[in-house]
């Protein structure tokens, strides 16, 4: 798939990429993704919102329709997404149709929650510094990520197996990026999954995990090496 397609009249129409950052962090903190996107032929929308003031529902509400909005014209919709960012989009999707809904990536999605909030979430400086949505991505039958399901749309996921936050790899078992492991990131339904040796904060920056995010746009798979383990 290129980053363009032709329109009814023989036009090209450039799709449409849509990025989401994950909690706590801005729409800055995917500036390198958006630049390189754009420069292989994307239109990018780089989409902020308030990940620390709702909880997912209302944030998913919140967000995807601005940002929807925003994409133009007759290509194909993709998202991007980093860590909180996918489980607002596994929510949309669970309520809503996205008409010309393309491929989507994301990277340390806690897909499947995480150990760190069932151990930490109700923790009351741990509510303060992420909000309501923090709580919610636990690992337990109740909490919002296990709760959505499967997927039913071209996903790719990139997970981390490096780490900075070695305390809160403690409670992480198994590869883990700091705050998610390995593991956890799979979700029933994707297309592809793939380790890079990334860490959870900055992997959307990495240049190895930006050239397999436009793989998997293009293609709709990643390119495994040797060198993706190491």
């Amino acid at each position: 798939m290129d980053s363009w397609q032709l329109t009814a009249n023989g036009e090209k129409t450039a799709d449409c990429v849509v990025l989401l950052h994950g909690l706590a962090r801005t729409a800055r903190a995917m500036k390198k993704m958006e630049k390189a996107l754009v420069d292989h032929g994307y239109v990018v929308i780089n989409q902020g919102y308030p990940s620390t003031r709702h909880d997912i529902p209302a944030l998913a509400a919140c967000t995807l329709p601005k940002a929807l909005a925003r994409c133009q014209g007759e290509g194909s919709i993709h998202f991007v997404t980093h860590s909180m960012g996918g489980l607002l989009l596994r929510y949309y999707l669970g309520q809503n149709a996205i008409p010309r809904l393309g491929r989507t990536v994301m990277l340390g999605p806690p897909n499947q929650g995480s150990e760190v909030v069932d151990r930490l979430g109700s923790w009351a400086p741990f509510r303060w510094v992420n909000g309501p949505a923090g709580s919610q991505m636990g690992t337990k039958r109740d909490s919002l990520p296990v709760q959505l399901g499967p997927v039913d749309f071209p996903l790719g996921v990139i997970a981390g197996s490096r780490t900075i936050n070695f305390l809160l790899s403690t409670l992480l078992p198994g590869p883990n990026d700091g705050k998610v492991t390995v593991e956890r990131t799979k979700i029933q339904g994707m297309q592809d999954h793939l380790v890079l040796p990334v860490t959870h904060p900055f992997m959307m920056r990495n240049d190895r995990v930006i050239e397999q995010v436009k793989m998997f746009l293009g293609s709709g798979s990643f390119h495994k090496t040797r060198l993706d383990s190491e």
